[in-house]
């Protein structure tokens, strides 16, 4: 990667709001390298679409700064590739999956037709579509297609406005055309493994383009990504893209009874109040917090232990 190339991504001090309403975010400041798969988590209604639709250009910041590629976002609409969480398209929309893809490469025709479906340009589509699963459709209707399929192809469309040869050599960022891949809950009503497959994908187009995903999904804190960032109102980086106690406790607080979180934080090696009732906790409490059990110190009934809260 070169060393010319300017961040994909560079956001200071960014707030934004609805008028009149509490802020949706708030002293945001984020920076991306070029080349790097970045995903953002968080609760729904923290802000995570918010920010992506700040980062197109559909909204503007209340105050702050944003570039894409060293550019203001309403000028770098041609290095963007945005899969937004809910489409406008109908599922009726007279198109077939291959049309649909062709979409994707739209650029004024010199003899005024409306977008190029030349030979390499289709080949191309062909690439995405079986890559993504979804070969044995590109013939067929919109309508035909399940939720998570659809959902697919429209990943497949966002990347036809990408670099022609990334895919070919997905190590090699290409200075003359930065891309920048936006994913808002991309996997939404996919399975287990097709979501798997999915980010299996992604992975290999680590390096060839910029990749930001959103999701709320605890399965995004995982190995193929660079880095992961929690987004609620602010933007907190997490301390590496493993699943960890700090991520759950970002997203969860810290819980000190019997739930499903408590037992992921007691296999983390979680340290708890005293008294904690998870079953874990039950037969020796003094293996989490010898003081505890003494009756006294900060882990005591009465205290607590870096700032942790009854869940």
């Amino acid at each position: 990667m070169s060393s010319a190339l300017s961040p994909a991504l560079e956001i200071a001090d960014l707030s934004f709001s609805h008028s009149g309403r509490e802020p949706v975010l708030e002293d945001v400041t984020l920076d991306m390298r070029t080349g790097e798969f970045l995903a953002l988590i968080g609760p729904n209604g923290g802000g995570k679409s918010t920010l992506l639709r700040l980062i197109v250009g559909l909204l503007r910041p209340c105050s702050g700064t944003l570039t894409v590629f060293g550019k203001a976002p309403g000028q770098a609409s041609a290095n963007i590739g945005y899969v937004p969480q809910f489409s406008g398209l109908s599922p009726d929309f007279p198109a077939t999956v291959l049309e649909m893809t062709l979409m994707g490469a739209a650029e004024p025709c010199a003899r005024g037709g409306i977008w190029g479906r030349d030979r390499r340009a289709r080949d191309r589509a062909h690439a995405y579509l079986e890559i993504l699963g979804l070969t044995g459709l590109a013939g067929q209707s919109l309508s035909s297609l399940s939720g998570g399929q659809r959902r697919r192809a429209m990943v497949a469309r966002a990347l036809m406005g990408g670099p022609e040869n990334f895919l070919l050599h997905p190590d090699s960022t290409s200075p003359e055309f930065p891309f920048l891949l936006l994913l808002d809950e991309p996997t939404a009503g996919v399975d287990a493994e097709g979501t798997f497959c999915f980010y299996e994908f992604l992975g290999k187009l680590r390096g060839g383009i910029s990749i930001i995903v959103v999701s709320h999904d605890l399965f995004m804190v995982s190995p193929f990504f660079d880095r992961v960032a929690f987004v609620n109102r602010r933007l907190t980086p997490l301390s590496g893209p493993s699943l960890t106690q700090d991520a759950l406790a970002a997203l969860f607080g810290r819980h000190m009874h019997a739930c499903p979180v408590a037992d992921m934080q007691h296999a983390l090696g979680g340290r708890h109040l005293s008294g904690c009732s998870h079953p874990a906790c039950a037969a020796g409490l003094q293996t989490h917090n010898p003081e505890a059990a003494a009756g006294g110190g900060p882990g005591s009934a009465l205290g607590r232990v870096d700032g942790e809260v009854a869940g």
